[in-house]
């Protein structure tokens, strides 16, 4: 089971951006090492640019 922790700066992503890096990376897994999507789990945490 892959898990994946995105850290990014909090400057306005938006939800959309954030479920295209979520499908790529989940895809890349997929082709890449063979690992199953249903499995895969990704968290994108924001940072504040000032830390």
């Amino acid at each position: 089971m892959p898990f994946v922790n995105v850290r990014i700066t909090r400057d306005g992503v938006t939800r959309e951006q954030k479920a295209q890096v979520i499908r790529a990376i989940t895809d890349t897994l997929q082709r890449v090492l063979n690992k199953r999507p249903d499995l895969t789990h990704i968290l994108i945490e924001e940072v504040d640019t000032d830390n």
